[in-house]
């Protein structure tokens, strides 16, 4: 197999031949680890992404279309995998950032600022908790809270401006 073509160890891949699908991977590896390494949060990150990247072509092989390259093809997918990954990360830092606001800024102990966050939350009503702790505490997004709760969209943003604006009062937080 060593003098074959790209295009050939592609039709060999599409056939379902592991040892082209692995000669095509070691002769792109390189290149779209270092793209991912350019887009992703960290190089372990970068490092997991790829790998996602070439299970997903492995699987996803028979759509290559003629005329494309391997490398375009799995640069393609993890391109989608770090927006995707990019856009978790952006969540999570935007809960944490909204759950720590949430959190009294004063000297007291960590265990005193867990209860009096616990206390404030059961003041809530049930579907108001459960939005906050699921969007806010969670790695939750707000269209996944709404078929968790079996509640439409807008209610659950509803329910998370209310329970902050409950939650930031109780707990004496300057908005």
């Amino acid at each position: 197999m060593e003098n074959l073509s790209h295009a050939a160890l592609i039709r060999r891949a599409c056939s379902g031949s592991d040892e082209a699908f692995s000669r095509l991977v070691s002769d792109s590896q390189q290149a779209v680890r270092a793209f991912v390494r350019r887009l992703a949060v960290t190089a372990d990150d970068a490092d997991d992404l790829t790998q996602e990247a070439f299970v997903t072509a492995w699987s996803r092989i028979d759509r290559l279309r003629e005329g494309i390259s391997f490398r375009t093809f799995v640069c393609g997918i993890a391109y989608r995998k770090a927006l995707n990954d990019r856009r978790r990360f952006n969540r999570q830092v935007t809960r944490e950032t909204q759950w720590h606001a949430l959190t009294p800024q004063t000297a007291s102990s960590t265990v005193d600022s867990r209860l009096s966050v616990q206390a404030a939350l059961a003041q809530l009503p049930l579907d108001q908790r459960a939005t906050v702790s699921l969007c806010l505490a969670g790695d939750y997004s707000h269209s996944e809270a709404a078929e968790i709760l079996g509640l439409p969209l807008g209610t659950v943003k509803s329910h998370i401006a209310k329970a902050r604006e409950k939650l930031t009062a109780l707990l004496g937080v300057r908005s």
